[in-house]
């Protein structure tokens, strides 16, 4: 295999949510990185849809213009350009997929659909390199939580996922409840730096015995009856209720994921998506793999939400086996993720 193979440049477009995202990888080498972060959402406590596709529409060119000046390279050097075709909100989706398009056949370089869930699944890659299939997945956002058996690219089974709230989605509602801002996994995680967590005991919702499952919306619902009993909240309690749940989420996404290691056998763990941010979380799993004897990785910071270098990451691994995708590859807002090819 020759060294533009083994060693791609490739253009990462992301644009599934409220994030316009531009990367340029040199295999996992990251030679820029830009994120737009659309904070017209804040005031209405959650994502607009038609806000975010018009964000996006006049973000796109300058994100994908700025990483291009960040590393210092031309268009001409990219090899292949990878986007996300799913899954996300339609409109916006069709801004970065329709942009890459373009790009592909400007430059006549291959175009690479990237589901955006698989993505997230090889993050921690860019902070370490070395790490392959197989492995165990703890994928936590604001859209999806699942415990995913990873075996090798586009090859994996999902062992467990949310029934209802993702546990993203519960941070984001509890905080809205609070009225402490969004999203809501990074003020509930700033905040309980001031509470107490064993104030305020939240359920923790297991499920079946031995089930890989997750459900938060009890969670949420527990945290509603106790401000509405409670009546007047101080802040003093706003801090103590934070840390509380978020203290059962945690214990939650502990105790699954040592079920799921226990059942599936696997040594290395990756934790990824935009709640594996969280510190509480990282610290509890951090503890359960030395006592288990686990290897856990986990992405930096700024590769734990929507991103733009895990898609391109995944476009480097997609190059290297020549999997590419045709121009008519459409935008999927509910992708799955399953093995075999997107398309």
């Amino acid at each position: 295999m020759n060294k533009k193979k083994t060693h791609p440049c490739i253009l990462g477009i992301e644009s599934s949510c409220d994030e316009t995202s531009a990367a340029v990888l040199s295999g996992f080498d990251v030679r820029s990185h830009i994120v737009y972060s659309q904070m017209i959402h804040k005031k209405y406590g959650g994502v607009v849809p038609e806000l975010a596709s018009r964000a996006h529409e006049h973000a796109i060119s300058q994100v994908v213009e700025s990483a291009f000046d960040q590393c210092g390279c031309r268009p001409a050097e990219i090899d292949a350009v990878a986007v996300t075709c799913g899954p996300g909100l339609m409109g916006a989706l069709l801004v970065g997929l329709n942009y890459a398009k373009g790009f592909a056949l400007a430059q006549n370089i291959p175009l690479i659909a990237v589901n955006h869930i698989e993505a997230h699944l090889y993050a921690p890659m860019l902070e370490f390199p070395e790490l392959e299939p197989p492995f165990l997945c703890l994928l936590v956002s604001g859209g999806h939580t699942m415990l995913v058996d990873v075996r090798g690219l586009r090859d994996f089974e999902i062992l467990g996922s949310t029934r209802d709230d993702a546990a993203g989605e519960s941070f984001d509602k509890t905080a809205r409840l609070l009225k402490i801002g969004y999203p809501g996994g990074p003020v509930i995680d700033t905040l309980s730096d001031s509470g107490n967590r064993n104030a305020v005991r939240f359920p923790r919702s297991l499920l079946e015995a031995g089930s890989l499952d997750f459900s938060f919306s009890g969670m949420k619902t527990a945290v509603l009856h106790y401000v509405n009993q409670k009546k007047h909240i101080t802040d003093r309690d706003k801090a103590d209720i934070a840390a509380g749940f978020q203290e059962a989420v945690v214990d939650v996404l502990d105790e699954k994921l040592r079920r799921a290691v226990k059942r599936s056998g696997h040594k290395k763990v990756v934790l990824a998506g935009g709640v594996a941010a969280n510190r509480r979380l990282r610290e509890v799993l951090g503890k359960t793999a030395e006592r288990k004897n686990l290897r856990l990785y986990y992405p930096p910071l700024e590769y734990c939400t929507d991103n733009a270098a895990m898609i391109a990451a995944t476009g480097v691994m997609y190059y290297r086996k020549g999997m590419f995708s045709s121009m008519e590859v459409p935008a999927v807002p509910n992708l799955k993720l399953t093995s075999g090819s997107e398309g």
